[in-house]
């Protein structure tokens, strides 16, 4: 039971009363699981282009981008200091030795390959000492700080997106840069201009707001583009409140209530609000140096050819539905539902009258489309693509999160290991319905689809909530086709050494 005070508190927070006494009532009954049909497999949900579709989607979006407002939406507040955990409990150590490390070990064996070594060099430089007598001297854990402390470079309090990951032969580039790369190659749309949108967190956005100043005129000359950057942070109402192991919300010590961000989930608010035709959603640090980049680039407009193709199949059929109900709309709006857009019907759907099976259409195809890459599973974490039934007995496409699933089922289990693919967060989105009007997007969210984990503020327990996943719950109910992309195009960056590997060098 909240009392008054904290009612108050709930209200200065921005949040809608309602919305936290349901979050409650989610910490006291817990979210239910998805409930998986089967595994999205190729020709069974997941689709593959041969040679003539990939060439003819990317023709397509080839022809209709420099008349649409495209946005490349980059998720980039994730902070670079679990990418140096190892490093940082290397420090921690009362004897730390390389022999005993072999992470930190192979760091220091290849340190001269990483972008950020002439930067390092010049800041050791500093304080009377260069890189190589650090190295003959073995002074590995004052290399260290210099890296990651604020008084060197600081590396270990940054965000991903501003470390230098790349190294070419006139500069070094971080993810941010690499970001305007990619968009100039498939994110051009109207008005010759590059839409990138950064989701930052508040401690970091000026120093991304100074990356961008910095670059952008020399991108903008170099691709002959205009680029239009905009932040945003995530908002506060999205927070979930904090409860203690009974339940109740935690406190702390001037019983002030502790409300968390919520997860990737949260940004779903963010990406309402984003006013564009086409929407390209992808990871900040998930880059490679500019050799590799022509598949991606290639795979990204087949991805939003393929997006055009189905919204321009769906919209033509909710406007012949529009026209007039008859059996010749119908049919085509199931043809669209069932082989575009790929959703399978329920058995009660042939015993519908014509107006009942209109208005299950009508309501089926007028969603937000998201075109997804899918990558072969080679045991990264991510999100799988699944087939789960909805309520009306349709099934459709869904990505599932390991925490979502009840994998103490051993049906559940195996259906969950039989899957062959997963989502690297490699999305294309269209957010505008067939009449032009921008969908609200959080009206097709699943809130039953939320995560509870447990975590501890000064030294006490604590239960967290998550708010649906950004590309499984948020998106629950939006009409998804699931295309296979080739595993080059997924290079995420979790460890300080993931830089190390071929397609990063």
């Amino acid at each position: 039971m909240l009392s008054n005070e904290q009612k108050n508190q709930i209200k200065t927070q921005g949040m809608p009363l309602d919305t936290v006494e349901e979050q409650l009532k989610n910490f006291e009954q817990g979210f239910p699981f998805l409930e998986i049909q089967n595994a999205a497999k190729i020709g069974e949900g997941i689709r593959v282009l041969d040679k003539q579709k990939l060439q003819k989607a990317i023709e397509d979006y080839e022809a209709a981008a420099p008349s649409k407002v495209l946005v490349k939406f980059v998720p980039a507040s994730g902070a670079a200091s679990r990418m140096f955990k190892n490093l940082f409990g290397f420090l921690e150590e009362d004897n730390p030795s390389l022999e005993k490390d072999s992470f930190v070990r192979q760091f220091f064996d290849s340190i001269k390959s990483f972008a950020f070594y002439e930067d390092l060099d010049k800041e050791l430089k500093k304080t009377g000492s260069s890189l190589d007598d650090a190295l003959k001297a073995k002074n590995y854990t004052g290399i260290l700080r210099v890296l990651l402390e604020d008084e060197g470079l600081g590396y270990g309090n940054l965000p991903k997106g501003l470390l230098k990951f790349h190294a070419y032969g006139d500069e070094n580039r971080t993810p941010v840069e690499e970001h305007f790369v990619e968009g100039a190659q498939y994110g051009t749309g109207k008005d010759n201009t590059v839409r990138l949108h950064f989701t930052v967190s508040p401690e970091h956005q000026k120093k991304f707001e100074e990356k961008v100043a910095e670059v952008k005129p020399a991108m903008e000359k170099k691709f002959g583009v205009k680029f239009k950057i905009d932040f945003s942070q995530q908002q506060k109402a999205t927070d979930t409140i904090a409860v203690d192991m009974e339940n109740q919300p935690f406190t702390e010590e001037g019983g002030e209530i502790l409300f968390r961000p919520a997860g990737h989930g949260a940004l779903l608010a963010n990406l309402n609000e984003i006013e564009a035709d086409l929407v390209f959603i992808k990871n900040i640090d998930n880059v490679v140096p500019d050799r590799l980049k022509d598949t991606t680039t290639r795979y990204k407009k087949a991805i939003g050819g393929v997006l055009l193709q189905a919204q321009s199949s769906t919209f033509k059929a909710l406007e012949e539905l529009d026209e007039g109900i008859s059996e010749s709309s119908v049919e085509n709006a199931r043809k669209v539902f069932t082989e575009t857009i790929g959703g399978k019907l329920p058995q009660s759907f042939s015993s519908m009258g014509l107006e009942e099976k209109a208005s299950f259409l009508r309501e089926k195809l007028n969603r937000p489309i998201r075109v997804c890459g899918m990558v072969e599973n080679t045991g990264e974490p991510g999100g799988g693509p699944f087939w789960v039934k909805e309520a009306d007995g349709s099934l459709s496409l869904q990505i599932g999160e390991t925490a979502q699933l009840n994998l103490d089922d051993p049906d559940q289990q195996a259906k969950f290991n039989s899957a062959t693919h997963f989502n690297p967060t490699d999305l294309v989105c269209g957010i505008r319905d067939y009449k032009g009007k921008a969908f609200d997007l959080m009206a097709f969210r699943d809130p039953k689809t939320g995560f509870i984990t447990q975590k501890s503020k000064s030294g006490r327990d604590l239960k967290a909530q998550e708010l649906p996943g950004l590309w499984n719950g948020s998106m629950a109910h939006w009409n998804s086709i699931f295309v296979e992309v080739p595993l080059i195009t997924f290079n995420p960056v979790k460890t300080i050494n993931d830089l190390l590997r071929d397609v990063h060098q």
